[in-house]
C-alpha cells in the first residue's frame, strides 16, 4: 500500500474521540501554526503543496485561498463542502465518520490562513449520522482549547458550525451550498462575482471540500515542498478514491497520485481484479459527471501509454479519448453492464436533481431521459441516438452551473464508445443483455 496522509491509523480502536487522535499527533500542526506562523506563512506552505481541490474541480487550493478579498472591513468566511452527492462518491463521508478531529484540525489552520474567526460544515443531510459525530468531535475540541475564544493564548479566535442540508445534488455546487446556508433554495448564483469576494452574506468567503482541508496538517507539519515528493507533475500528494461496482473489493482506498489504473483494478491491493472473473468493460474514473471511458481507454492512453491516476493523464485526449479524475468516484462495470441503462440511471438522477434555474438543463434533462428510457425500452429509433447526442450538446455550456456539463459528458461518451450498443437496442427493440 502506498503512502498514507489521510487514513493513516483509520482502523484504530477510538479514533474519533479526541484524546485517541491527539496521542496519535493530532492538533500538532494547529500547535505549530498558532505558535510559530503566520497566517500568509500557512498559505505559503499550502501554495508550495501544490494541492489541488480534492471535490472534483481539482483547482490549486492555495491560488484559490490567495483570491480571498482581503481589501474589505466584512469579515471572511470558511466553509467546508460536506454535501457528498456525487453517485460513485462516498470518500468524505468514510473519512469524516472515522477521523472526524483531522477535519476539523485542517478547517482550524485554513481558518486562520484566510483570516477567518467562523466556518461552517455543510454536511448532505442524508448524513445525519456523520453529523453527530462531528458534533461531539467540535464539542471536544471546544473543550480542550482548540476552538472557541484565544485558542491556546494565541489571541486567535475560532467558531466552527454543522449544517446539514435537505438533500440536494445541487448544493454541491459552491454557491448553491452559499445560498442554502444562507437559508434560501439552493440555486447556483450568477459569477462573477466568485465567493472569493461576495460569497455567504455577501462577504468574502472560501469554499473547500472535506478532503481537501483534512489534506492541510500533514502539510503544515510536514512542509509544501515534501508533499510534493509524492505524486507526479502538478498531481501531487495523495488521493481517496471511491471503488465500487464490479470489483472483488470495494471500499475507499488512499493512493498516491500516479499510480497506474491497471494496478488500482487488479491489484490485490486494492480492488482486487473484477468480480468472478468477469472481463473489464467500461469504467466511470470520477463519479457519475465525468465521460465514461470503455476498458482499452482507461487502462491505456490513445497514444498506448499506461493510463495513471492523476489528473493529467485521465484527461489526456480530451473528451474524445480522456476522461477526469473528479471526485474520485471510481465505479467499474464488467462485460455483463448495459451501458443504455446505466446511462438511463445517470440521466433520471440528473433530471430528478436540476433546480431548473437554466431552461437547458431543466428541459434537456428531462427530454434526454425520455427518449433513453424509449431506447432501453425497446421503442427507439436510430435517430433518437443522435437526438440524444445532439441535445446533450445544447446543454453543456450553455448553463449557469456545471449541473448541465455533467448530465451532458456520460450521454456524450456513452454515445461516442458504445454507439453500437445503443444501435443493438433499437434493431432488437429490447435490451440484448436483459433475461
Amino acid at each position: 500500500m502506498g503512502k498514507q496522509i489521510l487514513l493513516e491509523n483509520i482502523d484504530k480502536a477510538n479514533l474519533q474521540l479526541f484524546d485517541t487522535y491527539r496521542a496519535l499527533g493530532g492538533y500538532a500542526s494547529v500547535d505549530k501554526a498558532l505558535k510559530d506562523m503566520k497566517p500568509e506563512e500557512v498559505l505559503e506552505e499550502v501554495k508550495k503543496s501544490s494541492l489541488r481541490g480534492r471535490g472534483g474541480a481539482g483547482f490549486p487550493t492555495g491560488m484559490k485561498w490567495s483570491f480571498l478579498d482581503r481589501s474589505t472591513s466584512k469579515p471572511s468566511y470558511l466553509i467546508c463542502n460536506f454535501d457528498e452527492s456525487e453517485p460513485g462518491t462516498f470518500k468524505d463521508r468514510y473519512l469524516a465518520e472515522k477521523k472526524p478531529h483531522l477535519l476539523i484540525e485542517g478547517m482550524i489552520l485554513s481558518a486562520y490562513a484566510l483570516g477567518a474567526s467562523t466556518a461552517y460544515i455543510y454536511i448532505r443531510g442524508e448524513l445525519f449520522y456523520v453529523l453527530r459525530i462531528l458534533e461531539k468531535a467540535l464539542e471536544e475540541a471546544y473543550q480542550n482549547g482548540y476552538l472557541g475564544k484565544n485558542i491556546k493564548g494565541s489571541g486567535y479566535s475560532l467558531d466552527i458550525y454543522c449544517q446539514p442540508g435537505g438533500g440536494a445534488y445541487i448544493c454541491g455546487e459552491e454557491t448553491a451550498l452559499i445560498e442554502s446556508l444562507e437559508g434560501k433554495r439552493g440555486n447556483p448564483r450568477i459569477k462573477p462575482p466568485f465567493p472569493a469576494v461576495s460569497g455567504l452574506w455577501a462577504c468574502p468567503t472560501v469554499v473547500n471540500n472535506v478532503e481537501t482541508l483534512a489534506a492541510v496538517p500533514w502539510i503544515i507539519n510536514n512542509g509544501g515542498e515534501e508533499y510534493t515528493k509524492f505524486g507526479v507533475w502538478k498531481s501531487t500528494g495523495t488521493k481517496l478514491i471511491s471503488a465500487c461496482g464490479h470489483i472483488n473489493k470495494p471500499g475507499v482506498y488512499e493512493v498516491e497520485l500516479g499510480l497506474p489504473v491497471e494496478e488500482f483494478i487488479y491489484s490485490e491491493e486494492y480492488c482486487g481484479g473484477i468480480r468472478y472473473g468477469n472481463k473489464l468493460k467500461a469504467v466511470v474514473a470520477g463519479g457519475s459527471s465525468v465521460p465514461i471511458l470503455p476498458a482499452e481507454l482507461i487502462l491505456k492512453t490513445a497514444r498506448g501509454e499506461p493510463r495513471l491516476l492523476t489528473y493529467e493523464s485521465l484527461s489526456e485526449g480530451g473528451f474524445d479519448t480522456g476522461t477526469m479524475l473528479g471526485s474520485g468516484g471510481f465505479i467499474v462495470m464488467d462485460e455483463t453492464t448495459c451501458i443504455v441503462k446505466n446511462l438511463w440511471n445517470f440521466t433520471r438522477f440528473y433530471h430528478h436533481e436540476s433546480c431548473g434555474q437554466c431552461s437547458p438543463c431543466r428541459e434537456g434533462t428531462g427530454w434526454m431521459e425520455k427518449v433513453l428510457h424509449r431506447i432501453e425500452a425497446g421503442h427507439g429509433k436510430m435517430s433518437d441516438i443522435d437526438l440524444l447526442a445532439d441535445v446533450a450538446k445544447n446543454i453543456e455550456g450553455n448553463t449557469i452551473c456545471p449541473l448541465g456539463d455533467a448530465a451532458s459528458w456520460p450521454v456524450r461518451s456513452s454515445i461516442r464508445h458504445f454507439r453500437q450498443e445503443f444501435e443493438q437496442h433499437v434493431i432488437e427493440k429490447r435490451c440484448p443483455l436483459s433475461k
